[in-house]
């Protein structure tokens, strides 16, 4: 989600420079280059950490990568995310358009508050503290992956000095780890920690972005001394009301509900409902807030901002902090029937300049809220209802090319979906299927993206992961990108925040034809190729005009038709197609098949008005369809419902 730049005063520990003789330097030289492994067991030796313990907290914030360099969501570097916020720029704030994120056509918003950017506190600075205890330069730091690796153990080796607790026990490093999460919270700083030994008890083994693969034994037995954590001297958040899994350590911090004029129309950041009673959750819709933790929980208190997400979650340590009941309808998607229907979860972080990566700790926190709010709601660990805010539609045709790109092509689906299923397998189709499931890897498909300094001038990013497949208007790699004419007028780009010619990992497509090598799915209308290679086959349904239509609309909402609203005072909402064509012939993936056509009508913070915070229900039958990059609905009556395989 688009927001100002916010001031970002997560409070890590600072002045532990001291007694730095007792730690042994770290200099620079010309040795060849040490595997990964090998740089765990050189550093944990050095500093006296046990390897397995280093092993796992690095696990928890890369997984051992390195990602060339690049800082993470909260501007952390190398495998052990060493941070250094003032090398995020501000300019990422430039990334994201403006949005109405309330999304409702009825009731279109004031413009919102946009506070200018004011640096953010120097507390978060542990990659300084590294280079001190360490003697190695911060620019080695942040680029060497072994001087990173050091740099980590001793920061671990000072904060179990500053506990007075020595021993090669890892059972002993509890506190320490709980340190190393730069949670200001005691929750948060358990919680990273207990991650951290589940680590530790069950073991990891992977191929690492340096090319060689890194191993922690299991250690089923370990049992951390979790009574260190209250030598920390942490805060305790308000856990009370919170709809979280109970091992999560959330805490409830409450947007802004409240007035901002004499005007009743005119406030934030949320709609008073009662749901899933008076309006179906099927939906959960996964953001980054460009922005970091501290000031988007500060922007969100602000009934100004006119914006707000159920969950917001922090880079360092996974911490979850829910700021809307799930009951009441938050303004968060950019589109009113999408948000009527959704829980937002923002995750902190920039989806293009400064944060390429997002941490470990945050992706398992997030996928096991996820897993909770999917049981707690009836909504299947799919990507037709765990979608990104790029995959949510626009309203109308006026309003697609303001709808957001976030989480962004560095957010790893693959992996995400695999902690959100457990890593459960959903089968595939044959060979011959009529649907195929986009799956172009994550650590190898490091496809050409470009425009992350937002300057204009299309120089390329960093080298880095992606999670989509560029789709083409021929099966060649010369062949120009498809476009989508709602979004800008050409063909498709390699611009960060350019959609128009992207399949994203676990989407679903038709398939509209096969050459050697190559396979074309039906996107926007059209036939979209991308290589054989990106995709699997994969089982399901699709639907397709009825016979005797020659197209059949689209649409962004699923709204009522006019005669729901008869005897009613709430307005009549228009249903208007978003513009593109669903042609004969054209087959597209059936999603969400019990799909409600509602509207809740709710223009004021009045509850007393007539008419206000009412739900109007129809009786049109709708059914959400992959059509593009987003998802969007077709009526039912339109078209017919057809086996995949049947269909191809």
């Amino acid at each position: 989600m688009r927001r100002p730049p916010p001031r970002f005063t997560l409070a890590l520990t600072t002045g532990l420079t001291a007694g730095l003789a007792a730690l042994v330097p770290v200099t620079a030289g010309h040795a060849a280059p040490v595997s990964r492994q090998q740089a765990y067991a050189d550093a944990a030796a050095r500093y006296g950490v046990p390897e397995s313990v280093l092993l796992a907290v690095s696990f928890l914030e890369s997984r051992w990568d390195a990602h060339a360099g690049q800082p993470s969501t909260a501007g952390g570097y190398g495998p052990m995310n060493l941070t250094d916020v003032a090398n995020v720029s501000a300019d990422a704030l430039a990334a994201q358009p403006n949005e109405d994120a309330r999304g409702d056509t009825q009731r279109p918003l004031a413009s919102p508050d946009r506070p200018e950017y004011t640096g953010d506190q120097p507390s978060l600075r542990t990659l300084g503290t590294a280079a001190d205890l360490t003697g190695t330069p911060e620019r080695t730091l942040r680029t060497d992956a072994a001087a990173n690796i050091a740099g980590g153990a001793a920061l671990l080796a000072r904060y179990q000095k500053d506990l007075g607790v020595s021993g090669s026990d890892p059972a002993d490093w509890y506190g320490a780890v709980a340190r190393y999460s730069g949670a200001p919270d005691e929750a948060g700083a358990r919680t990273f920690a207990d991650e951290v030994f589940d680590v530790l008890r069950s073991g990891e083994s992977r191929r690492t972005d340096g090319g060689d693969t890194v191993s922690l034994a299991a250690d089923p037995q370990v049992s951390p001394a979790t009574g260190q954590l209250a030598a920390l001297h942490l805060t305790k958040a308000d856990a009370s009301g919170t709809e979280c899994p109970s091992d999560a350590g959330c805490d409830f911090i409450p947007a802004a509900y409240a007035l901002n004029s004499a005007d009743p129309g005119d406030y934030g950041n949320y709609d008073k409902a009662d749901r899933p009673r008076d309006m179906k959750i099927q939906y959960l819709v996964i953001h980054d807030n460009e922005g970091y933790y501290n000031g988007t929980i500060s922007w969100f208190q602000n009934p100004r901002a006119y914006a707000a997400a159920n969950y917001e979650l922090r880079s360092s340590d996974g911490h979850i902090t829910q700021m809307i009941e799930n009951k009441d309808l938050a303004w968060q998607a950019g589109n009113w029937y999408i948000n009527m229907h959704s829980i937002g979860i923002e995750h902190e972080g920039f989806a293009a300049t400064g944060a390429t990566w997002y941490t470990e700790a945050m992706y398992r926190q997030s996928a096991k809220l996820v897993r909770y709010l999917a049981g707690r709601y009836g909504i299947p660990l799919d990507r037709q209802h765990i979608i990104g805010h790029d995959n949510v539609p626009g309203t109308l045709p006026t309003t697609i090319r303001n709808m957001h790109w976030d989480p962004g092509p560095f957010w790893d689906w693959d992996h995400y979906m695999d902690l959100v299923r457990g890593h459960a397998d959903h089968g595939a189709g044959g060979p011959d299927s009529g649907l195929v499931t986009v799956k172009p890897g994550f650590a190898s498909n490091q496809q050409v993206v470009t425009g992350c300094d937002k300057s204009g001038s299309g120089t390329p990013c960093a080298a880095q992961p992606t999670n989509f497949a560029y789709l083409r208007t021929a099966p060649s790699d010369d062949a120009p990108l498809v476009s989508d004419p709602k979004l800008h007028a050409g063909p498709g780009t390699t611009d960060i925040a350019d959609v128009a010619a992207r399949a994203t990992d676990g989407q679903q497509f038709a398939v509209a034809d096969r050459k050697p090598g190559w396979t074309a799915i039906w996107y926007l209308g059209q036939e979209a190729w991308l290589h054989s290679s990106q995709v699997r086959p994969a089982v399901g349904f699709v639907v397709t005009p009825k016979p005797g239509k020659d197209s059949v609309p689209v649409y962004g909402r699923a709204y009522p038709e006019t005669s729901a609203y008869d005897g009613s005072p709430v307005p009549v909402q228009a249903v208007t197609p978003l513009g593109y064509l669903f042609a004969s012939g054209q087959r597209y993936p059936l999603g969400l098949t019990d799909v409600p056509a509602d509207y809740y009508y709710a223009p004021t913070i009045d509850l007393s008005m007539p008419g206000d915070h009412t739900v109007v229900r129809g009786h049109d039958r709708y059914f959400e369809i992959q059509f593009g990059h987003r998802v969007a609905y077709v009526r039912a009556a339109d078209v017919t419902v057809r086996n995949a395989n049947a269909a191809s």
